[in-house]
């Protein structure tokens, strides 16, 4: 349904219903499902216009009123909406999950209930190197000969906790310390219920291409499945203005401004050289032999096309 196109009541409540429930696979054996939603896209402008009136509507329809919001990050009218989640994902991926505070969370317990006889599995494929300029982050994909070789050593790994673990059980064990030698990757499930201004905040961290591949996978599949669909204009604003946007520091403009200088009085034209970005980058990064920022401004230059590809 375009954006452009407001949903009935009715329309509103099918598509609800369709998406409650249905369980988006992600990974091995994972998942994320709607369990619930309050509020739509009527509900972000209609908190809006509380501030200032109906009177507004005549000179602001709603989808402008919208991207107004986001673009200038009035985020709480955002916060109007809400969404409960059901999501089933390792525990590691988990970890980072759990670090956006601003959600309400139940999770299942291992105290309580037996643990989730599944665990993630990697594809030979899919065995990632170190990066080598981001302590946290992954680089290139490793041959698939090694990757048959972790593989089938993760696998062997995963059998052997979950027979150490289920022994413990059988022999009356308690669950609590049973429990506690599982993998990280033994899978979780959890209800998440979240404001639509921390959902985007997650999800312009998580669908981020420095994000892990595995959490990025559960963001994207939250973010295009299940938000896109329920919050079409926000949804359009946020790829506009968060997700395909660029964020330009003080020393970044101060950077384009004397290149830009430069070339108005060389007849220099873009892309220019590295030499030229050096020269006209910012004083403090200058005896600097590594610098992320210098780096980072670098990259987006590139990307905009003022400054050559390495």
């Amino acid at each position: 349904m375009s954006s452009e196109v407001p949903q009935s009541a009715a329309e509103r409540l099918t598509q609800v219903n369709d998406l409650r429930w249905k369980k988006f696979p992600v990974l091995n054996d994972g998942f994320v499902c709607l369990v619930d939603v309050m509020g739509d896209d009527s509900s972000v402008v209609q908190a809006a216009r509380v501030s200032y009136g109906e009177g507004t509507k005549k000179v602001s329809d709603d989808r402008t009123l919208i991207r107004y919001l986001l673009r200038h990050r009035h985020t709480t009218p955002f916060e109007m909406a809400e969404i409960k989640f059901l999501v089933r994902v390792p525990m590691d991926c988990w970890r980072q999950w759990i670090r956006h505070r601003t959600a309400n969370v139940n999770e299942y317990s291992t105290r309580y209930s037996l643990a989730i006889d599944a665990a993630q599995t990697t594809p030979v494929d899919e065995w990632r190197t170190q990066a080598e300029s981001n302590r946290q982050g992954s680089g290139n994909p490793l041959s698939t000969e090694l990757g048959q070789k972790l593989t089938d050593q993760e696998t062997e790994l995963q059998n052997q906790m979950r027979t150490v673990y289920q022994e413990r059980i059988d022999s009356g064990v308690a669950r609590e310390q049973a429990r506690k030698d599982l993998p990280l990757a033994t899978y979780t499930e959890a209800y998440w219920k979240i404001d639509l201004h921390n959902l985007l905040h997650f999800l312009a961290l998580r669908m981020d291409s420095h994000a892990q591949q595995e959490i990025r996978d559960y963001a994207t599949t939250i973010g295009e499945q299940i938000i896109a669909p329920l919050f079409p204009v926000v949804w359009e604003a946020f790829q506009d203005y968060r997700m395909q946007s660029m964020f330009l520091t003080k020393m970044d403009v101060e950077v384009i401004q004397r290149l830009t200088s430069t070339a108005a009085s060389s007849g220099a034209v873009p892309p220019f050289s590295g030499e030229a970005f050096l020269a006209a980058q910012d004083p403090k990064w200058v005896a600097l032999k590594r610098s992320r920022e210098r780096d980072e401004c670098r990259g987006k230059l590139q990307h905009l096309g003022l400054v050559a590809g390495e």
